[in-house]
């Protein structure tokens, strides 16, 4: 160990292993989780999945950039990130979603340092099942601004693997804590990631192009990926299994009927200010 982390897991720590949930619980756990640790609760590593499939937003995304049609033909639920960037497709194969969750003061300061000290576990985990990434660290151009796999690629957080972005990483501070979340791309379904946006003239072939996903690089089942990522994030902290109080859980309801699935949040304008 390195002494931020150290640091960092000499505190209470507690795992949430993978949970399938449509995306505006996942999101309202998310925020949850860091309502926790700020008050003094434990700290939260966690592994999550999607089901329905959804499309998760950007905080400042536009709605007109959303298929609307299609995703409610196709069964897709759309919601809305607190954190930035564009929109993601997520469904219950292909992505493996995590979130990492604890008080401000425990963090670096620093918004670079913040990420490469929480994106270890994820690299750590990528690794594990014999992929080689790393942070992108040549420029790569925009090619469709409002889908986040699509934008040019930060060193910050943007993980490549054989010259395609494998995973993304956002943090979002609220109420004196920092919760960071990220999309890992097991498996590519580039014609449902590109169909529910709408004003593109993207192929799937340049989106695979972007993307690539574990499931190519290596020969890792989901489970066993899900797997390595449960125990990096866990070692990362040395978190103990743990699960959510029914007071979280309750509260996490309140904000998806009161936020996540209402519409003022989820096709709020650019510009406009929400919580």
């Amino acid at each position: 160990m390195n002494d931020s982390q150290e640091s960092i897991a000499d505190r209470e720590w507690r795992l949430i292993r993978e949970e399938v949930r449509p995306g505006p619980m996942q999101m309202a756990l998310d925020e949850v989780a860091g309502e926790t640790a700020a008050a003094g609760g434990p700290r939260t590593v966690r592994v999550y999945s999607w089901e329905p499939s959804c499309l998760s937003l950007g905080y400042g995304q536009d709605p007109e950039t959303v298929d609307w049609d299609y995703c409610d033909r196709e069964g897709i639920d759309v919601t809305r990130r607190q954190t930035g960037g564009g929109g993601i497709y997520h469904d219950r194969h292909g992505d493996v979603a995590y979130s990492i969750a604890a008080p401000k003061s425990e963090l670096p300061g620093d918004l670079m340092d913040c990420y490469h000290l929480l994106c270890e576990p994820i690299l750590d985990a990528i690794r594990a099942v014999g992929v080689d990434v790393d942070f992108v660290d040549d420029d790569v151009p925009v090619i469709w601004h409002p889908a986040c796999y699509l934008r040019a690629l930060h060193p910050a957080h943007d993980m490549v693997a054989a010259g395609r972005k494998v995973a993304g990483n956002a943090q979002y501070r609220r109420r004196d804590a920092v919760v960071q979340h990220g999309s890992l791309t097991y498996s590519v379904d580039a014609e449902t990631h590109l169909g529910v946006f709408d004003g593109h003239d993207v192929t799937p072939e340049a989106f695979r192009e972007r993307v690539v996903g574990i499931d190519e690089l290596a020969d890792a089942s989901r489970e066993a990926f899900v797997a390595a990522l449960t125990e990096s994030l866990s070692g990362f902290v040395d978190a103990e299994e743990g699960s959510w109080t029914d007071d979280e859980l309750d509260r996490a309801r309140e904000k998806v009927e009161g936020k996540y699935r209402a519409d003022d949040w989820v096709r709020r304008r650019p510009g406009s200010r929400s919580e």
